[in-house]
């Protein structure tokens, strides 16, 4: 389960729901988008949900995944998961899932999250697959902040790992106050380049200092993300984290 610092933590989940996949679409060569319908309550951008499947000897295997869609998405909620080798959950998704196969799910959890009435300015870091819970947060400012300054700092190490890469991009270039920095690590001009304090001046500079930083990546990432903050003078009770994975 994701682990967060930062805020307080959320309501107690609902139960387990049985709810039916309608719709998958390949988003990278290694993720996948799952639409399901909507939660029994609404979520907050940035929240998470446990996904539990049962095989037929009544071997249950369970792990959390962050909403990808805005709270409010007419289309419901959207997962986006990667396929990994050794992952029991990932791997049915990328290999088994079907439309119309009905899973269980249990949320919305997690205290990882912003809404519009927070306001901002607020800064993003997302690494690798890390960018789902912030990308969740920019479709709900899009929809319903526009006004509130926003700046994307994505990690990724090549332009086609890059989730919701052309989407980010459109909104990059045609709404005011939102902006994006792509930092491709193993391809281009920056390869072999990593966050560093220079990069974290510049976001500063072009937002100003933020209200809200959210990080969410591997645990190192994070772990080095969060103390460039911090060195850069943004306020240690402002940086909220969300680690994935080792």
């Amino acid at each position: 389960m994701p682990d967060v610092n930062g805020i307080a933590p959320s309501p107690s989940p609902s139960p387990w729901r049985a709810m039916t996949i309608r719709a998958i679409t390949p988003v990278t060569p290694r993720v996948k988008s799952f639409r399901f319908g909507p939660l029994d309550r609404p979520h907050r951008a940035g929240q998470h949900v446990d996904v539990r499947l049962t095989a037929p000897d009544g071997y249950q295997a369970q792990r959390s995944y962050s909403i990808a869609s805005a709270p409010d998405d007419p289309a419901g909620i959207e997962l986006m998961i990667e396929g990994l080798e050794a992952g029991e959950v990932s791997g049915f998704f990328d290999t088994v899932a079907e439309v119309g196969d009905t899973i269980e799910l249990r949320g919305p959890l997690g205290a990882f999250s912003w809404s519009p009435a927070e306001g901002g300015p607020v800064l993003l870091i997302a690494g690798g697959s890390g960018i789902v819970p912030l990308l969740a947060m920019v479709r709900e400012r899009t929809r319903h902040a526009p006004e509130v300054p926003m700046l994307l700092i994505y990690s990724v190490r090549k332009a086609a790992e890059a989730i919701a890469r052309a989407e980010l991009a459109a909104l990059s270039r045609d709404e005011t106050g939102f902006d994006l920095t792509l930092l491709l690590t193993r391809e281009g001009p920056t390869a072999g380049r990593r966050i560093d304090r220079v990069m974290i001046d510049t976001a500063i500079e072009c937002l100003g200092m933020p209200r809200h930083a959210f990080v969410c990546g591997g645990n190192g990432f994070v772990g080095a993300v969060a103390d460039l903050l911090v060195d850069a003078g943004v306020k240690p009770g402002v940086v909220r984290t969300e680690r994935f994975g080792g």
